[in-house]
C-alpha cells in the first residue's frame, strides 16, 4: 500500500500523480522492468553516511553513488554507504529498502543526481515493495528541495 504519508503530501501540494503496482522484484532496475518504465526514469534512494549524518542520495535505478563525486560534492571527510539496519527506523511504515526519494518527509537531506533532473517525469517506490509513483521531475523537485549534484556513475 502507498505510503500514507507520502500520498497525503502529494494530495495537498495537488501534484498530479499515477500509483503503477508491480510484481515484487530485487533491484531498482529489476523493479524498472517489471513496471515497464524506462531504467533512467526509475529513481531510487540510496542512504549514505557523510560525516556521520544520514543523507538520502537519489539516483537512476541503473546508477550507483560516485563516493568520490559525493565527496566532492559535499567537502566532507569521510563518505560511507549506510546499513538497512542504521536507517530502518527512519522510515517508518516503509517496507525496508521500498522508501521513497522525499528525504524531507523524514528530517533528512536529500541529494539527486544530475542524470534525473534530465527527465521529464520519474518513478520511484511509494513506501511498498510492490507499487511505485510515477510523477513530472519539476514536481519532486519543487516538493523536495533536492540538492543536485554530479554523483552518478554507470548511467
Amino acid at each position: 500500500m502507498i505510503l500514507r504519508k507520502l500520498q497525503e503530501y502529494l494530495d495537498q501540494e495537488q501534484v498530479y500523480y499515477a500509483v503503477m503496482t508491480h510484481s515484487p522484484a530485487g533491484s531498482a532496475q529489476e523493479i524498472a522492468a517489471a513496471a515497464h518504465v524506462p531504467g533512467k526514469e526509475m529513481a531510487k534512494s540510496v542512504m549514505m553516511k557523510v560525516d556521520g549524518e544520514m543523507v538520502m542520495v537519489v539516483l537512476p535505478a541503473s546508477s550507483k553513488v560516485d563516493v568520490g563525486r559525493l565527496l566532492d560534492a559535499t567537502g566532507a571527510f569521510e563518505v560511507e554507504l549506510a546499513q538497512e539496519w542504521e536507517f530502518g527506523q527512519l522510515f517508518p511504515g516503509c517496507d525496508l529498502g521500498a522508501m521513497p526519494p522525499f528525504g524531507n518527509l523524514f528530517g533528512i537531506r536529500t541529494f539527486v543526481a544530475e542524470e534525473l533532473t534530465e527527465d521529464e517525469e520519474i518513478a520511484f517506490n511509494a513506501g511498498s515493495a510492490t507499487e511505485l509513483i510515477r510523477m513530472a521531475y519539476r514536481d519532486y523537485e519543487r516538493l523536495v528541495r533536492p540538492r543536485s549534484i554530479p554523483v552518478a556513475i554507470g548511467v
